[in-house]
């Protein structure tokens, strides 16, 4: 399900028949930004100072101003510089960037073509998860659309201008979505985050300057330029341009997929998923996906859905995955279920990551068991508080901001557990 905005940023296609096709999209206005470009040769930094203005914020997790990621690839630096587009999406409770990559993978292609030609980069590597199968034949088909007009590939346009771009697909793994895990698997190496500095942009991808990007931050770059920076920024919210695609999961009535603008209310987000299901009423909410901290019902019911809002509430937006849970869900149990899947996921690189997500597991499964102490809940404590920000990459926020979140909202339920050896919530 697709929110009913008129302007929609990237899910623009979806309302139309054969959405995919190059023949859509340029129905749409699609490619005429990057027609222009062809033709003009505009200089470069103009479009970037659009791209800046317009606050577009990074639309995979961290929220950073994607115009100015992209300025930090320096003007004088060596050749070949490449872009790579993250479209790995294994984030749980996320599946925004499949739409675009299955229904709009022009608008994409165009966001890729026009951040190559501001950045002075002639390679796009798009790095696709290794499930999206059905998307990846989607982004091939439109690749080859492309070409047969003349979008990419050598001497476009019959000019010097060349950009070519090579969709590819993961073999299934969290960490690779960190952009330096990225790096590695695309050279044919394990997917394990660098050190830093130096940073991507200094030295990335085969040592060469390099930007990463997720694929809703890129296929919101033509609009942007076709628009022009004060719209986007109009459209969203102060602080926060634009619309963001938030994936509702969980306890409510129709969970899909919505296209809003920014600092929209979370009221509102509900609502358009027909409210709680059952009898039930909210207890709790994810808003970015698994890793970020959860906020009671009491702290978001009156919140907007945007960078700044949720950041002053404790949390942060991430990757617009909104997991809802209502006062059926037994939070020790929850929290059990997702440190679970970070221990399962950690590249083991790093000794906080590699042990502690081991011992935050051990524990929860001894407060579940009936064999904890009360002591176990400071020690669960202080494993994330002494994990966070220890790591080589953001992985130990990935697993102990759940902790911390849990521990700090929910903390009689866990007290409860320890003592009783069963569930405040379930009786089990």
């Amino acid at each position: 399900m697709v929110s009913p905005t008129i302007n929609q940023v990237c899910l623009r296609t979806l309302s139309h028949p054969n959405p995919a096709s190059i023949d859509t999209y340029i129905a749409l206005g699609g490619y005429k930004i990057w027609q222009d470009i062809i033709k003009n040769r505009p200089e470069p930094q103009s479009l970037l100072t659009q791209i800046r203005q317009s606050l577009l914020r990074g639309r995979g997790g961290a929220g950073f101003i994607a115009g100015l990621k992209m300025s930090f690839i320096d003007s004088r630096a060596s050749k070949p510089r490449y872009l790579v587009c993250n479209s790995d999406e294994g984030e749980p409770g996320t599946c925004k960037d499949t739409l675009i990559l299955q229904y709009n993978p022009h608008q994409l292609i165009e966001g890729i073509l026009i951040a190559c030609y501001v950045q002075g980069m002639d390679v796009c590597y798009h790095y696709l998860r290794g499930e999206y199968q059905k998307q990846y034949d989607a982004c091939e088909l439109a690749l080859e659309e492309a070409k047969s007009k003349g979008f990419l590939g050598k001497n476009i346009g019959k000019t010097e201008l060349s950009i070519d771009i090579h969709n590819l697909l993961g073999a299934g793994s969290y960490i690779v979505g960190e952009e330096s895990a990225m790096l590695e698997s695309i050279e044919g190496k394990p997917a394990l985050p660098r050190s830093k500095p130096p940073f991507p942009a200094v030295k990335g991808l085969y040592q060469q300057p390099t930007t990463v990007n997720n694929t809703e931050t890129i296929a919101s770059i033509p609009i942007i330029l076709e628009k022009g920076a004060d719209w986007f920024l109009d459209y969203g919210c102060q602080n926060s341009g634009g619309s963001k695609i938030f994936c509702v999961s969980g306890h409510v009535k129709n969970p899909g997929v919505f296209e809003l603008p920014l600092g929209t209310p979370f009221k509102t987000l509900l609502s358009l998923c027909g409210g709680m299901r059952a009898k039930e009423k909210l207890k709790a909410v994810i808003p970015g996906g698994s890793s970020m901290r959860v906020l009671p019902a009491k702290h978001i019911m009156n919140l907007s859905m945007d960078y700044d809002a949720l950041q002053h509430a404790g949390s942060a937006l991430g990757s617009g995955g909104v997991i809802v849970m209502d006062e059926s869900t037994c939070m020790v149990q929850a929290l059990s279920c997702i440190a679970r899947f970070y221990k399962h996921e950690s590249c083991g690189q790093c000794t906080p990551c590699r042990e502690g997500t081991g011992w935050v597991v051990r524990i929860l499964d001894r407060i579940i068991a009936g064999d904890a102490q009360l002591s176990d809940l400071e020690t669960l404590d202080r494993i994330a508080y002494s994990a966070e920000g220890r790591t080589i990459c953001a992985f130990g926020e990935a697993f102990t901001w759940p902790v911390q979140s849990f521990l700090k909202h929910f903390m009689p339920e866990f007290k409860y557990y320890a003592r009783h050896g069963r569930s405040m919530v379930t009786g089990r």
